[in-house]
């Protein structure tokens, strides 16, 4: 496992899968079963597109930012180009700290002969205007005008009573900043799942990474990482979980529309990196705690 702050970039290493199957009347997709020890007993989350749908369509805030960024460098590129560079590195990042976006941000800016900002100056444009497009989300939770389940991945509160009532511990690790993860959580009600495991990035970058929570929840609890159950929409999760010996779920949702169908990029993109399991949202969450319980 990799040690420290650092976030591998994304690489695959599952180029083929053989048949998958699917769970009986769900969309419980298997792609290996996975090497089971036990029921779990520390359930990891992501965050964003895995729990949480505030920050919805954030692409379509991160990349225009960064076009005008890169045009202000007086790069002769056409827009669109800029704009399929964007988003390419974006997502090819998406699921590390929103920090490593703009460290390459910067490096492209660099690159076309312009003096950057410091990446923390980038990444406060990023939030400034974000939390503009979103504001009316976050107001209407905390006015009461609209349900939490209108603003999560579709049965997350199922899936997490069932585990609390299974008595596991409960994480969230997420790569936005603590201070937004945290207070989200509170107005979408999940604060009262996992309590104070709810981890995010940090100012100082360097002392917050995924896998440093791992390490953490391995080495408090004196377990290995068989024991250790993921559910991630991002690379850097499912990675991190595969790394020590846990079962990963990839939540390939579908985070606009909440079709109950996966989305096929994410589906992919985490088969890349080991998950064992694929779902689309938490809908068919009895079906799966069964499986993973091995009750069915």
């Amino acid at each position: 496992m990799t040690s420290g702050y650092y976030e591998a970039d994304y690489e695959r290493v599952v180029d083929e899968v053989g048949p998958t199957r699917f769970l009986p009347g769900s969309g419980v997709e298997i792609i290996r079963e996975p090497d089971r020890r036990g029921p779990p007993r520390h359930v990891l989350f992501d965050f964003d597109g895995t729990l949480s749908l505030v920050r919805e369509g954030w692409p379509e805030v991160m990349v225009p930012m960064m076009v005008e960024v890169l045009q202000a460098t007086g790069t002769d590129e056409p827009p669109e180009a800029l704009r399929d560079l964007a988003f390419e590195f974006v997502m090819q990042l998406n699921g590390k700290q929103t920090i490593y976006q703009m460290i390459r941000l910067a490096e492209e800016v660099r690159r076309r002969g312009g003096t950057p900002e410091e990446p923390a100056h980038y990444k406060q444009m990023y939030h400034d205007r974000l939390m503009e497009r979103i504001a009316v989300r976050r107001e209407s939770l905390r006015a009461g005008e609209v349900r939490p389940e209108a603003m999560l991945v579709p049965y997350s509160l199922d899936v997490l009573a069932e585990l609390q009532k299974r008595d596991v511990a409960l994480y969230v690790a997420s790569g936005t900043d603590e201070q937004y993860v945290l207070d989200e959580a509170r107005l979408l009600g999940l604060d009262r799942y996992f309590g104070s495991k709810i981890y995010g990035a940090l100012d100082d970058y360097k002392t917050f990474s995924k896998a440093k929570v791992i390490e953490r929840i391995l080495a408090e609890n004196k377990v290995d990482g068989a024991t250790l159950l993921g559910f991630g929409d991002g690379y850097v999760e499912i990675q991190n979980v595969k790394t020590v010996g846990g079962t990963a779920v990839a939540v390939a949702s579908d985070e606009a529309g909440r079709s109950g169908k996966p989305d096929p990029w994410k589906r992919d993109r985490l088969i890349g990196v080991g998950a064992d399991l694929v779902i689309p949202d938490y809908r068919d969450w009895q079906t799966l705690i069964d499986y993973l319980w091995e009750e069915g």
